[in-house]
């Protein structure tokens, strides 16, 4: 079993910055893949950022690749995602996820084990 909690959520303002923290507990998978998705009210799971725990790729959504960073921490079993310019339409609750294989990894649906998420909200 795996526990992922993320943090580093909160109220900003437009244009400001912030770098959520999804750290991982458990057993661990070094082929697995952690990602980041968001959810606002209303509307579906989106996609943002993944990356494996080892190896060099990192896989974003299109649109996210402007002001989303994504980076791991090995030693400290922790991914980042550093959101930057941040727009009222960026808040949402942020999760992350990790999947135990390596395909399709903007793919809700392959993820085996999430987090509680984390709330960003984001004043106009």
């Amino acid at each position: 079993q795996v526990q992922l909690v993320e943090s580093g959520g909160g109220l900003v303002q437009s244009g400001d910055s912030l770098k959520l923290a999804c750290t991982a507990s458990g057993r661990t998978y070094s082929n697995s893949i952690i990602g980041w998705f968001r959810q606002a009210p209303g509307k579906e799971r989106e996609f943002v950022a993944a990356i494996p725990w080892t190896g060099t790729n990192t896989y974003y959504k299109e649109s996210m690749k402007e002001h989303f960073t994504i980076s791991r921490d090995n030693t400290n079993r922790t991914v980042y995602l550093q959101t930057d310019s941040l727009k009222p339409e960026d808040a949402a609750v942020y999760y992350c996820a990790l999947t135990l294989g390596r395909v399709r990894p903007y793919d809700w649906r392959v993820y085996n084990f999430w987090g509680r998420g984390t709330q960003v909200t984001v004043s106009s």
